[in-house]
């Protein structure tokens, strides 16, 4: 028999979203929707499956947990890039690792959400209109203020078009960041920190690496207006967690829309959710019925196409 794991099937859908009774016979599928963060937990959790499929960098597969399954054959990830799986650790022990597509605008229209929700106060007047409430907030609009884009590659620039739409005045900045390219999605290339000086909506879309992990810090949100608010819906660690608190308790900016954070999931007593100025979004970037129905059909597919000896869309270290 061979044993196939799927994690981190929070919403309770994996089965329904693709076909896995046209497995072949002697393939058994267990789903496991709780999160488990202990890599020793997971070790023994999946010690006796040969195929293990994750929704990406939910469960992080490193070398430590990769080194305790030895039965593990196949590690499929949603997403050609998962930064939570060690490839090379993986390639070593003989395991194949396989990908699947996803979807570039999905995350763009979450940032959109999370903007409007924070200039708008719509969370804080939903709560307060089924208190029995009426008009508690002034909100500001968007028409005019200046959005700055932290990364203006594939999502940055999708944000970018609707921020268009909105007629707001867009700045950029990045580290390879040019004016040409700056300028084809309708921004201004700025500095650093003039992108947090002039911002009154910034908006993170940046991949996470050495390079940018820390990268927004206390000074760089010491910079920014009273009135402005930070969006981050790209990873967590990009932005420094501790002073982000500081400024949101300390109101030296408005308000954050955060789907992405330090540790996820984000643990129950964390300080950010008791913060009235901050709107926070459970990583729910890619989190859509039709990105589902990509991903989960072609894990699948990995999987099937494995087990016929012609691997597909694998991942190299």
């Amino acid at each position: 028999m061979t044993r196939i794991a799927i994690l981190d099937d929070y919403q309770g859908i994996a089965l329904s979203m693709a076909d896995w009774d046209g497995l072949p016979d002697g393939c058994r599928v267990e789903v496991f929707h709780d999160h488990v963060a202990d890599p020793a937990v997971v070790a023994d959790r999946l010690r006796d499956f040969e195929i293990v499929c994750i929704m990406r960098e939910r469960t992080p597969f490193r070398r430590e947990l990769i080194s305790r399954l030895p039965k593990l054959r196949l590690l499929v990830t949603t997403g050609m890039r998962n930064a939570a799986v060690d490839v090379e650790a993986a390639q070593e022990q003989g395991v194949t690792v396989c990908g699947t597509a996803g979807s570039a605008h999905t995350t763009p229209e979450l940032t959109w959400g999370l903007i409007l929700a924070l200039q708008r106060h719509i969370p804080a007047e939903d709560r307060a209109m089924k208190a029995g409430a009426w008009q508690t907030t002034v909100g500001r609009g968007l028409a005019g203020a200046t959005l700055g884009l932290l990364g203006l590659g594939r999502l940055g620039s999708e944000v970018a078009r609707v921020g268009q739409v909105f007629r707001m005045n867009l700045i950029a900045w990045s580290q390879n960041l040019t004016d040409e390219r700056a300028a084809e999605h309708g921004a201004v290339r700025v500095g650093k920190d003039e992108l947090f000086r002039q911002s009154d909506v910034l908006s993170i879309h940046t991949l996470l690496s050495g390079r940018t992990r820390g990268l927004v810090g206390a000074r760089e949100l010491g910079l920014m207006k009273p009135s402005a608010v930070l969006v981050n819906t790209s990873r967590g660690p990009i932005v420094d967690e501790a002073a982000l608190v500081d400024a949101l308790r300390n109101r030296t900016i408005a308000g954050a829309g955060l789907d992405v954070y330090d540790t996820e999931p984000l643990p129950r007593g964390h300080p950010l959710r008791s913060l009235d100025n901050a709107v926070l979004t459970p990583h729910l970037g890619y989190v859509t019925t039709d990105t589902f129905a990509v991903m989960y059909p072609q894990t699948l597919e990995c999987v099937q196409a494995w087990l016929a000896g012609n691997p597909v869309r694998v991942i190299s270290g």
